[in-house]
Formats: C-alpha cells, sequence, structure tokens
C-alpha cells in the first residue's frame, strides 16, 4: 500500500483515516479540498485541479482523502488502493455536525474544511442514493484489476482496518 484514495460521503471519516494512514505509511496526505477552496472558499478552476490531481499522483507514495467525481478517475487509475467510507446516511451527519462543534467553521490545516449550508446538508443526506452509485461505477470502471478496494462501513471496522493497516507496516 503506497498510493491510497479515500472516498466517501462528507462526514464519513475520511480526513481522519487520510491522517491515520499517512501516518502509517509515511506517505505525504493531500486532503482534496484543500486543494481546491482557497481561505475565502473560492473554487480552484476544474483544469487547475485536475492537474494537480496528476501532479500528486505522479509521487511514489501518497494519500489522498476526497471525492470530486469530475476527477476521480485520475486517483483511481493511478493508485493500489481504494478505501471507500461507506458508512450509513446518519452516521455522515453526526460526522458533519459533530465536526462542526468539535473544530468550528473554516479552514483549519488538517484536512478540516468546516462549512455547513443547505448544500452540504442535502448532498449528505442523498449520497447514498445519489452519488456512492456513481462513485461505485468509477471504481470498477478505473480501479478493479490493479487496486485493493477497501469498504469501511463503520467508524468500529475503521478503527479495526487501520490498526491491522498499522501491525502490517510494522
Amino acid at each position: 500500500m503506497k498510493k491510497v484514495a479515500i472516498v466517501g460521503c462528507g462526514g464519513s471519516g475520511k480526513s481522519h483515516v487520510a491522517r491515520a494512514l499517512g501516518d502509517v505509511l509515511d506517505a505525504p496526505v493531500t486532503h482534496l479540498d484543500a486543494a481546491f477552496y482557497d481561505d475565502e472558499w473560492n473554487e480552484l478552476p476544474m483544469e487547475k485541479f485536475a492537474a494537480v490531481q496528476r501532479d500528486l499522483v505522479a509521487r511514489e507514495k501518497w494519500v489522498i482523502d476526497g471525492n470530486y467525481n469530475s476527477t476521480l478517475q485520475i486517483r483511481l487509475q493511478a493508485c493500489d488502493t481504494v478505501v471507500l467510507m461507506d458508512v450509513s446516511t446518519l452516521a455522515a451527519l453526526w460526522g458533519v455536525f459533530s465536526r462542526q462543534l468539535r473544530h468550528g467553521a473554516g479552514h483549519k490545516g488538517n484536512g478540516v474544511h468546516n462549512r455547513i449550508h443547505w448544500g452540504v446538508i442535502k448532498y449528505v443526506a442523498t449520497y447514498r442514493r445519489k452519488m456512492r452509485p456513481r462513485v461505485m461505477a468509477k471504481i470498477d470502471q478505473f480501479a478493479t484489476g490493479h487496486a485493493d478496494v477497501v469498504l469501511l462501513t463503520s467508524r468500529r471496522q475503521t478503527r479495526r482496518w487501520l490498526r491491522k493497516a498499522a501491525a502490517q507496516q510494522s
């Protein structure tokens, strides 16, 4: 495991897993929200965002978290492991709100990019029905055959998997 793409719903724990896995693998971690948004929440133009990702995946080792379905193919074609954070809608909504309570709003420099508004809540609430099938289709199309796919459906399962990953790297 040297090149890891972490995907899943907002609030599912992607950034937490990315930080922990980056430590375990001694690999640089990139939170795509930090690459896509500036401090005033302005978006990077999509062609520049795709170019940033192509540069990131050219590295020898990396952990990248974030969905960004329009550029997911770049990460999936280059990774050796895909981690899909597939928690329930309720768990993801709790993750979004509890992160806001713990960290407040704004950019925190550690993968925490909080900005709760109706669009975020709607995205999280409808992710499993609308976005998850699209993400799964891209994983099937662009990662199957060369990447291990890890499906994590709960916070408990995620903690166990991270412990196992750490033990395997020791």
